[in-house]
């Protein structure tokens, strides 16, 4: 990954964050602040699963990639929501 791509992972997993959070139903009990840096983390792994299975430089909008990183974020806010939520 290259520094630019970093960067744009980092900025882009703030809006991811915030899309994570909305696909799950219900209340979250977690701060958006919580919620945007799990977002930038699932970017970034995204990012890194994507270039994995070879799908990370594709033609226009990079479709399976935005997912893998939604699906990630939803995934992370949902654990810390829960962990959250038993203590």
């Amino acid at each position: 990954m290259e520094v630019t791509g970093f960067f744009t992972a980092i900025i882009i997993g703030l809006i991811i964050g915030a899309l994570g959070r909305l696909v799950l139903p219900g209340k979250q009990n977690i701060s958006i602040w919580l919620t945007l840096a799990i977002g930038v983390v699932a970017a970034l792994i995204g990012t890194f699963l994507a270039a994995a299975i070879g799908v990370d430089d594709t033609r226009g909008v990079d479709w399976i990639e935005l997912a893998l990183q939604v699906g990630l974020a939803a995934l992370g806010v949902s654990l810390v929501a829960g962990l959250r939520a038993r203590r």
